[in-house]
């Protein structure tokens, strides 16, 4: 039997009566409160989530950026130290091995955030495929990393404002810490990154400035409803990001692994699209479901699903044959065999514009 691996904000966790549950091989907090108020809390005013069991890789040496390039989605060419960007490590087929944060702290070091549940495998690749002068460290286990987000977060933690994708080695209340100003939930916030020791003071510094506890619930609510894919559900080593809707992550004009695989899905059209939509009739998609076509058949399949608690509706993404994708179309989802209709929609599902009525 598996031992789950722990944050090192997890005794924290339990005196909070967080439900703990099992996730990418740790024992997680999916929720305090509930849900619904966790999620509500990050809309309105601001919630903090331990993500500490994400992985960090240092890759720094005269060749870092050469190598990134040259497996990285996204062009590097466009930041400069004191920023970040959101990329893909992709295979041959131009399939997605991970989905990621890569943060250039100098010309020649960066640090990569990945998923928990693709630290090993991600690893594997990077050395794979590794260059003479680029060196790479798992660091992940240096580090706990914070996520307070929400429009008051900056308030709350009285840090100044900065663009999106920008970070800077700060301080937090007398600690000291990386801000990165990232997230995964569509609202305004950061991403605190402490060594793993300060991890526990950190916690009850931005608790106690009133943000809420939330756990991975909440955090999946929150991306679905802006549209966030996750890898595992919605990504995956399988799906392409063209078909994905990430080609705006991938520079076609330079090489990198399945580059060439990519430019001709996008010249020749995907077969297929992931679609973001809402339901019309009461139900909610879950992932795994099927899209039924006018002859009760399967032609798709959601890859995410719940129930949103901003729009107070079902909602979802999924794969579903490109004529079918366009905002408008309306969709009959397969609910434990009951078809219900849907409708595809543009994304994001939840609009900014729609936070002011609540």
């Amino acid at each position: 039997m598996q031992t789950l691996l722990r944050t090192p904000l997890f005794d924290r966790h339990v005196a909070l009566g967080a439900r703990l549950v099992p996730f990418a091989g740790w024992e997680m907090p999916v929720q305090y409160e509930g849900v619904i108020p966790e999620h509500l809390a990050v809309r309105r005013d601001c919630g903090v989530f331990d993500v500490s069991h994400m992985g960090e890789f240092e890759v720094e040496g005269p060749r870092a950026r050469e190598y990134l390039q040259g497996l990285l989605s996204n062009d590097l060419d466009r930041i400069e130290p004191g920023k970040a960007q959101y990329t893909l490590l992709t295979n041959e087929d131009g399939g997605i091995v991970d989905d990621l944060i890569v943060y250039e702290r100098a010309r020649d070091r960066f640090l990569l955030i990945v998923n928990a549940a693709n630290r090993e495998a991600d690893l594997a690749w990077l050395r794979d495929h590794e260059l003479d002068g680029a060196e790479i460290r798992d660091v992940s286990d240096d580090y706990a990393l914070l996520a307070v987000q929400g429009p008051r977060s900056l308030e709350r933690l009285d840090l100044p404002e900065a663009p999106a994708f920008t970070f800077a080695d700060g301080e937090f209340d007398g600690g000291a810490c990386v801000v990165n100003r990232t997230g995964y939930t569509g609202e305004l916030g950061v991403e605190l990154l402490v060594p793993t020791a300060d991890a526990g003071a950190l916690w009850d510094r931005v608790v106690a400035r009133g943000a809420v506890p939330c756990g991975l619930g909440a955090r999946d609510t929150l991306r679905l409803e802006v549209c966030y894919p996750l890898h595992g559900n919605d990504i995956g080593p399988d799906t392409d990001a063209i078909s994905a809707g990430l080609g705006w992550v991938c520079a076609l004009d330079k090489e990198f692994t399945g580059a060439s695989v990519l430019r001709a899905i996008k010249e020749e059209g995907p077969a297929q699209r992931l679609a973001a939509f809402v339901m019309e009739e009461r139900a909610i998609p879950r992932q795994g479901m099927a899209f039924l076509g006018d002859d009760g058949e399967p032609v798709g399949v959601v890859t995410s699903g719940s129930h949103s608690p901003s729009l107070e509706r079902g909602i979802g993404m999924g794969y579903v044959p490109t004529a079918l994708a366009a905002p408008g179309t309306e969709l009959t989802v397969d609910v434990r065999g009951r078809p219900r209709r849907g409708r595809v929609v543009k994304k994001p599902i939840y609009q900014r514009e729609e936070r002011n009525g609540g």
